[in-house]
């Protein structure tokens, strides 16, 4: 079944944003001029702790994969995946958003950039004022010297005593990660540097009362998810590969986590010979007690770590299927039971032949793990933001087919759910567009830990066919109101800009977290 079948007959009905008051910007893209690198006698200065003038996002590339299928269509595609991946992977770093309600702010970090020569990536962190409806200049938390990769995006915890702790992430052992803590509480205005090691895709949750709970990859052979908890944030282990605990190792992992309670649950693949582009298969693990013991989602206690591709952890036996597994969310729902959202696809590489990227859910009901298809897209790096609310599922995710049909993105849409779980009520309801007529794929999207209207959702722009600008958006639950970050920026706060606003709706937001 494809995406268009699915919608066809459907945007009519709906109220969609259009997407105008953006196109002055691709007119004006050469005339930019970004401020982010000063050179100095023919050097960059470093921005650690540094405001910059606007919120401009990372655009990026993964080169064509060298043994790509030989398809007459392949061509239209030149990248694996490209485009605005500044809050990219979920199955990498997570949460990039987390809303405090002691001072009404929802604070996140970004991968952003430096400017428009000898582009590179920057940490960023910033929030948004949920009172005074603005955002600040955002902060470069690190500078990553000249490092260009997404792989090295930010991640975000709070203490609780309201200081911000940023975990920047890594690439294996031959760049090394970085934990930073703000000077002053639910403050961006400057961060220190703690401790600089190998880290790689940092998970942080933060569990009250008991502290931080880590869980990161480490190249220790391939990639092995690993996990290590702190009281205090002081005294990290500066060795990770000789002292934390190994969860995972069999080849190669991706994850996806979450908590909630005093569960802290992962879903993970597998890469078949650490190869990243077989990834297939579902596992699950979870802890009740910090890290103490692990077990499977009905409580059957495991070894850790998990050293053998059938293992009791295993949901899901892709790899009999020849499938490719994406993670892309884990929730727990009402009853505290499992929820993970993933994509599966015939191969990694952006080819028709590799279709239908299926977008499903998998639901642990106590007794045992159902799936759901939600919809379909036409990548497998897309990645959407997901939410449980009572009896209605809501998926906001580039799932619409968009400008540059073929690359990772697209339009973005709401799709929902009143029967969560039914395998025989496949396909959720497109319920709204949320852009259209955009000039850039949006690709993505992200939710905050405990998100609060209207920063609901989070996701960038950019061409994903060449080097283009980047803006960043979020958006509302209902989907009816999208703002984007300011660009460009003259003084320390501005309101972001709502895009053709519709009617506003009675009542309150849809969602109450």
């Amino acid at each position: 079944m494809s995406l268009n079948f699915v919608l066809k007959g459907l945007s009519i009905r709906y109220i969609c944003i259009t997407y105008i008051g953006m196109l002055f910007f691709i007119a004006d893209l050469k005339a930019q001029e970004v401020k982010g690198t000063e050179k100095v006698q023919g050097e960059s200065k470093f921005l650690d702790n540094q405001k910059l003038d606007g919120y401009r996002g990372i655009w990026w590339f993964h080169p064509p994969m060298k043994d790509r299928p030989q398809s007459p269509s392949y061509g239209s595609t030149d990248y694996k995946y490209s485009g605005p991946l500044s809050f990219a992977w979920p199955h990498t770093v997570a949460p990039m958003a987390i809303y405090a309600p002691e001072v009404n702010k929802t604070f996140f970090v970004y991968g952003g950039d430096s400017g428009p020569e000898n582009r590179y990536l920057l940490a960023m962190v910033s929030y948004y004022d949920h009172n005074k409806h603005r955002v600040p200049k955002p902060t470069v938390v690190r500078d990553q010297r000249g490092v260009d990769d997404p792989h090295d995006n930010p991640s975000i915890s709070i203490d609780d005593e309201g200081y911000l702790w940023i975990f920047v992430a890594g690439r294996g052992r031959h760049r090394p990660g970085q934990i930073f803590r703000s000077n002053e509480p639910y403050s961006i205005d400057s961060f220190e540097l703690v401790i600089e090691r190998e880290q790689t895709y940092s998970q942080i949750w933060r569990v009250p009362q008991k502290g931080f709970f880590h869980l990161l990859t480490l190249y220790t052979s391939g990639r092995e998810l690993y996990f290590e908890t702190n009281k205090s944030g002081k005294d990290w282990e500066p060795n990770p590969a000789d002292k934390l605990q190994k969860l995972v190792g069999f080849g190669g992992h991706y994850q996806v986590s979450r908590v909630k309670g005093d569960t802290i649950g992962t879903a993970f693949n597998y890469h078949p010979e650490g190869n990243v582009d077989r990834r297939t298969n579902l596992y699950y693990l979870q802890t009740t007690d910090f890290g103490k013991t692990w077990t499977t989602a009905d409580g059957t206690p495991v070894q850790i770590p998990l050293e053998d591709r059938d293992n009791p952890a295993l949901i899901n036996d892709y790899e009999a299927q020849g499938k490719n597994v994406y993670p892309n969310q884990l929730l727990f729902d009402n009853e505290g039971r499992p929820v993970i959202l993933y994509i599966t696809s015939f191969g990694a590489a952006p080819v028709p032949e590799n279709a239908p990227r299926a977008w499903k859910i998998r639901r642990w009901t106590g007794e045992k793990w159902v799936s759901q298809y939600v919809t379909v897209s036409d990548h497998a790096y897309d990645e959407g933001a997901f939410y449980i609310h009572d009896d209605r599922w809501t998926l906001i995710a580039p799932a619409v087919p968009g400008p540059q049909p073929g690359y990772n993105g697209g339009e973005i849409g709401i799709f929902e759910t009143t029967d969560p779980g039914n395998p025989d009520n496949d396909f959720w309801q497109l319920k709204r567009q949320v852009t259209r007529n955009s000039p850039f794929n949006h690709g993505y999207v992200r939710r905050p830990h405990n998100p609060k209207d209207p920063f609901f959702a989070m996701w960038a722009d950019s061409d994903p066919k060449k080097s283009s600008i980047s803006r960043i958006f979020f958006s509302n639950s209902r989907g009816d109101r999208v703002y984007m970050l300011p660009y460009e920026m003259d003084e320390d706060f501005a309101e972001p800009i709502l895009l053709n606003p519709p009617t506003p709706p009675e009542g309150e937001d849809t969602f109450k977290y």
